[in-house]
């Protein structure tokens, strides 16, 4: 018996063989499988080491959320409930607000922290411009002193600057809280460096036009480092935010205290609360987390930017 064969329909599509479906399944043998194993272990790894430095952060969350007298005593013996509260609260959050006036005291700090980036930045904008674009003699010994200064630590000097400004009545006022903090040394160094990186060409470009220098650097260098001066903007904020020892010099009276002395006042001679010290501290590091999202991508861009040049 002879067997025919029908020709192929035109237009019809091949129907695969049974082994055609096993050859196109990705090999996980060899050198795939040592990658995807090495993936694995390395996302498990980062999983871990994430999970450690957010541990901490955790059991803060948690531990404001129960009584004071009990964030302690729940370390000994380590159990389920060292981190998991068994009582849930929000008193410390209601002491802190109400007692303690921990909001005008956050609302104190982000007033001075704002101000002192305004007027910091306006000062060191032009100080950073001179020191890199203009040639003067002394440059380079100017810049030293710069450096130099910022290297020293605040604290050796806050104590005899404090008896300065209570001669000048600047102690219990906002002034005497922003004025330190306007001159960092390390913002201007860092726009500093990067205005060395613009091309000189450009400068000369615009002197040629007619420009001015100060147009030069408003509307060549500024926008040039959005990017550094949001950084330079970051630093004295930060420094502000968080600065203790400056405010209890200066500051005796109670409505302009800062955050920082707020969380201060959780502690008495003669007792404590873990609970609203820990609320405090977590909301004291709420605002620069919630900065750093919202500027992150600036510096997604300037990276970006950088590439593509």
């Amino acid at each position: 018996m002879s067997t025919t064969t029908s020709p192929p329909v035109p237009g019809a599509r091949a129907v695969p063989g049974p082994g055609a479906a096993a050859r196109r399944r990705p090999s996980f043998s060899g050198p795939r499988l040592q990658r995807v194993l090495l993936l694995v272990l390395l996302t498990t790894a980062a999983a871990l080491v994430a999970l450690a430095f957010m541990l901490p952060t955790v059991w803060m969350l948690l531990g404001s959320l129960r009584p004071g007298s009990q964030v302690i005593s729940s370390v000994s013996p380590l159990g389920w409930h060292t981190l998991v509260p068994e009582t849930w609260t929000l008193e410390n959050y209601a002491a802190l607000f109400g007692q303690l006036g921990f909001g005008r005291s956050m609302a104190n700090s982000l007033w001075v922290a704002l101000w002192s980036v305004v007027i910091g930045l306006a000062l060191s904008i032009p100080a950073a411009y001179v020191l890199s674009v203009l040639r003067f003699r002394g440059r380079e010994a100017v810049f030293a002193v710069l450096v130099v200064g910022f290297m020293i630590p605040f604290e050796a000097i806050a104590i005899p600057l404090a008896q300065v400004f209570t001669e000048w009545n600047l102690n219990n006022t906002y002034l005497g809280l922003i004025l330190p903090g306007i001159g960092n040394g390390l913002a201007i160094f860092n726009m500093r460096q990067f205005f060395l990186g613009v091309p000189i060409s450009l400068r000369e470009a615009a002197l040629i036009d007619g420009a001015s220098e100060l147009r030069i650097m408003t509307r060549l260098y500024v926008p040039l480092s959005v990017t550094t001066i949001i950084n330079s903007a970051l630093l004295i904020f930060l420094a502000q935010w968080s600065s203790y020892l400056w405010p209890l010099l200066v500051i005796s009276d109670q409505a302009k205290q800062v955050a920082p002395i707020a969380i201060a006042r959780t502690f008495t001679d003669t007792e404590f609360n873990f609970g609203q010290m820990f609320g405090g501290a977590l909301l004291i590091s709420v605002v620069p987390a919630l900065l750093l999202f919202l500027l992150q991508r600036y510096f997604t861009q300037s990276v970006a930017r950088s590439g593509e040049k």
